[in-house]
């Protein structure tokens, strides 16, 4: 077995956050609030021919062969689309990921 010990000063010294966190909160708070909702069409595996003549999977944008690995697409049931979970705090990095975040997300989240 290794040892990690190595670890602990890198990450005693990483920039800290809640931010995270508190989003998988509110995740979980509007799971509870809104239920089970569908899964959007372009997201669902099309296995069968009858899948696929319903849409399953049809408009899914792989963010893979887009420029800078990133899609503006809703992920999202309609009923939660403009949900805004993630909110990053104002220290340096957090400041970054939201710079990166509007630049991706434009006006959407307000970020």
């Amino acid at each position: 077995m290794t040892s990690s010990w190595h670890k602990l000063p890198y990450l005693a010294a990483s920039a800290k956050s809640n931010a995270v966190y508190t989003a998988i909160r509110q995740a979980q708070a509007l799971v509870q609030k809104t239920g089970n909702l569908p899964v959007p069409l372009h997201l669902r595996i099309a296995p069968t021919k009858l899948m696929k003549e319903l849409g399953y999977g049809k408009q899914y944008q792989y963010p893979h062969e887009f420029v800078g690995n990133f899609v503006a697409q809703e992920y999202l049931p309609t009923e939660i689309s403009q949900s805004k979970l993630y909110n990053p705090h104002n220290n340096p990095r957090e400041n970054e990921l939201r710079k990166q975040l509007r630049h991706w997300w434009q006006e959407k989240y307000g970020y």
